[in-house]
């Protein structure tokens, strides 16, 4: 069916490609999750009248964010090289790509981690201190549970970006649909291969999208 509409395509190369930025976007978005729910949280914390009130840490982490945010990915790949050549031995390859991504949207996520906490409703974690719970008991047992759906679909957003970037990331050297494009496609003049990887990057985002809708739908509780 590939071959058909889409001659001067070769599938097996599509595939590889495909599945490389598969496996960027996937492992990306668990360490987009991780650190971004860290520092979101240490925003929250020691925001002014939070838990951890400390302007000092909250300005820090703020500027880091911020910092990392006004970046644009494709210099931020750039700056990252050494940093990657030490980390991962190589500056190509979709592992290689991998700093870059989750550096890069990390503070993104962690600006949509501190908004979710924020809503939830203030009465919810006076009550629990009122009762004597403990920081670590508020974060996991209100703070989480609270925020999740806006948690769920913060990184669903950011997912959809980072699809995005691991397409930019292969102009450069970093495999998947987007060196595929701009090598197999751009370069030798063939635009079946630039249309063909658009459509499955399309796809892949409906799919992360319609994945990410259905899981904050099933745990929003209101």
């Amino acid at each position: 069916m590939l071959s058909e509409w889409f001659p001067n395509v070769i599938p097996e190369d599509l595939w590889i490609a495909t599945q490389e930025t598969m496996y960027m976007t996937v492992v990306s978005v668990i360490g987009t999750l991780i650190l971004g729910v860290m520092l979101g949280l240490l925003l929250f914390l020691t925001d002014r009248g939070s838990l951890w009130e400390n302007r000092a840490v909250y300005g820090v982490t703020a500027i880091i964010v911020n910092v990392f945010r006004a970046i644009p990915f494709i210099i931020l790949i750039l700056l990252l090289f050494p940093f990657t050549d030490f980390l991962i031995g190589t500056i190509r390859g979709w592992k290689a790509a991998l700093p870059a991504l989750i550096a890069g949207t990390a503070p993104f996520y962690a600006r949509l981690v501190e908004i979710a906490f924020k809503e939830v409703d203030k009465g919810v974690i006076e009550a629990a201190k009122s009762m004597g719970a403990k920081a670590h008991t508020i974060i996991f047992k209100v703070l989480l549970p609270e925020s999740m759906p806006a948690l769920i679909s913060g990184l669903t957003v950011t997912a959809i970006a980072l699809i995005g970037y691991t397409a930019m990331a292969g102009v450069i050297g970093a495999g998947g649909l987007g060196n595929a494009a701009y090598l197999q496609g751009f370069q030798r003049n063939n635009f079946d291969v630039v249309v063909a990887c658009t459509i499955i990057i399309i796809i892949i985002v409906f799919i992360f999208q319609f994945i990410g809708d259905l899981i904050a739908k099933a745990i929003d509780k209101r």
